[in-house]
């Protein structure tokens, strides 16, 4: 970056310091829109609709700053898990992975989950927008429909593809500068057992019956580029988009059936903003449902059972759960190599069976070892490499439930991992082919030995599948989107029942999107926006 790029980024930054500092001690008691979540779709939600000069928007978050090297240098991602950027859930205690309880990590702060994770920008498969559309009746949310959005929001900076890739949007998406020779020979296995390799893996690869690429990621020299940076970090100084960071939405307000604020605590003190015109839930796939129950809206069971009232009975809120589990098969290096990057250059999508329509394997290979807590006690070597290898499809779902009738309550966390007989038996193909893949003689001059799990038959093999299962922070689907009994929003996210309510996170999902998720968040917030301002003209 030159001194007259880094002299305009200072004095954009005290710029914008200056103005959400003047914004926040002049807190109103009302805005045109509230935004509950400064994630990867409520950025994208609060930064549209800020847009229009006239529209008043608070996006209210409950962590404080992305600055932290944590966040913005992309190879310390792992160090913000378990941290305070963390909402740190745990699901219960799981007798499907022999009672095991797993960390479900999710992002507390500017940013989201797009400031913790590990910058992975896979914008799902053709099937899952086409899912998507089908479910809730509306064209716009198929495949077609949305590529278009995405080649509007991407900043591509890989070889053009005007097909599939953008090039003058505001999501900086880059493929994996200078990668590891251990990336390369994951491309070189993949074609050696039969899997076609493409230059990227967000077009034609997620068409069909998917392939191995070099990852894109949301890195621009060198630092990490959130949802939060590309879309509301440089509208900071604008006089009609306030940031409120470190407040907790305790509940929507309603009036009748009319949603017309918020209740918050910040700095200590509950207090209510009122929202003109909507009030956007993106709060995540957890919190979101948590904020509706005791908002009132849920199974009117759940509600009774701690005594909220009930002035909505949805019975999917909170039902659905989904996420993807992943089974880590671990290689041991003949010579260290140090992991590149975000230290995941490479990624694959693969089918367990061939008369499937579509992708139902996840493998992002990750240049260190990654044991559960289980399978280190099996011998994970101190240098080396994983198959972050899991489930696209899962077909197991869990279930969130409350534990009290105040806000501040915690949510119990019913992950229900492996709990379906199909996804055993996925899982176990799903290692097979890692083992096909990490053995292949392209791995040979890096690798001595593989590790984990080894050359495990019958019942053995189905132990390590419950000793290694871990999550891909893919939490989603708890208010899904569709026209059933259990669907909590319509094609438009309005959360039925009720009026000035939608919700725009990953928990509108029907079901979860082949891939990492904050893409598809983005597009989620992008279609909130865009819908919000049809209804009101603005």
């Amino acid at each position: 970056m030159s001194s007259i790029e880094n002299g305009e980024e200072l004095e954009f930054a005290i710029r914008a310091a200056a103005n959400q500092a003047r914004l926040k001690a002049g807190l109103r008691g009302h805005y045109d829109v509230i935004v509950c979540g400064a994630g990867a779709s409520g950025s994208v939600v609060a930064r549209r609709l800020a847009e229009n000069p006239d529209v008043q928007v608070l996006l209210v978050e409950a962590g404080g700053s992305d600055e932290a090297e944590t966040v913005l240098d992309p190879a310390q991602w792992p160090l913000n898990l378990g941290s305070e950027r963390d909402w740190g859930f745990m699901a219960t205690p799981n007798p499907h992975l022999d009672g095991r309880a797993l960390p479900m990590s999710m992002g507390k702060g500017l940013g989201g989950g797009s400031s913790i994770n590990v910058m992975v920008w896979a914008r799902g498969h053709r099937s899952d927008w086409d899912f998507y559309a089908s479910e809730s009746g509306d064209p716009a949310w198929g495949y077609d429909s949305v590529l278009d959005i995405y080649r509007s929001i991407e900043n591509w900076q890989g070889s053009p593809d005007p097909a599939y890739r953008g090039r003058s949007g505001p999501v900086w998406v880059q493929p994996s500068r200078d990668p590891s020779p251990i990336a390369l020979a994951m491309l070189d296995a993949a074609e050696e057992i039969g899997i076609p390799t493409f230059d990227h893996p967000n077009g034609a690869m997620m068409e069909g019956p998917g392939g191995a690429a070099l990852t894109d990621t949301l890195v621009r020299d060198g630092r990490r580029q959130s949802l939060f940076r590309a879309y509301v970090h440089p509208w900071m100084d604008r006089p009609n988009l306030t940031v409120l960071t470190g407040t907790t939405v305790r509940r929507v307000i309603f009036e009748g059936r009319r949603a017309v604020g918020v209740e918050i605590v910040h700095e200590g003190r509950i207090s209510t903003v009122r929202a003109t015109l909507e009030v956007v839930l993106s709060l995540g796939a957890i919190h979101t449902p948590k904020l509706l129950m005791h908002s009132g809206i849920g199974d009117r069971e759940e509600l009774g059972r701690v005594g909220i009232p009930v002035l909505q009975h949805l019975p999917g809120v909170g039902g659905n759960l989904q996420d993807h589990v992943a089974f880590c098969c671990i290689w041991e290096y003949r010579e260290p190599v140090a992991p590149r990057n975000t230290g995941n250059e490479a990624t694959l999508y693969w089918k367990s069976r061939p008369e499937l329509e579509a992708p139902d394997l996840l493998f992002c290979q990750v240049e260190f070892p990654v044991p559960s807590e289980r399978t280190a006690a099996r011998g994970a070597p101190s240098h080396g490499w994983t198959m972050f290898a899991g489930l696209a499809r899962p077909a197991s779902r869990g279930q969130l439930r409350l534990t009290g009738a105040d806000p501040a309550s915690e949510m119990v966390v019913d992950a229900n991992m492996m709990s379906a007989p199909a996804d055993m038996e996925s899982a176990l193909a799903c290692i097979e082919l890692c083992r096909e893949l990490g053995n292949a003689r392209a791995f040979a001059p890096l690798v001595a030995r593989e590790s984990l799990p080894g050359p495990l038959a019958g019942d053995a093999m189905k132990q390590f599948v419950r000793e290694s299962a871990v999550t891909y922070w893919h939490q989603s689907c708890t208010a899904k989107m569709g026209r059933d009994e259990r669907s909590v929003v319509d094609a438009s996210l309005k959360v039925y029942g009720v009026e000035g309510l939608r919700i725009a996170d990953a928990s509108i999902m029907p079901r979860v999107a082949t891939g990492n998720t904050q893409a598809p968040c983005a597009v989620i917030g992008e279609q909130a926006a865009r819908i919000i301002r049809r209804a009101h003209r603005i």
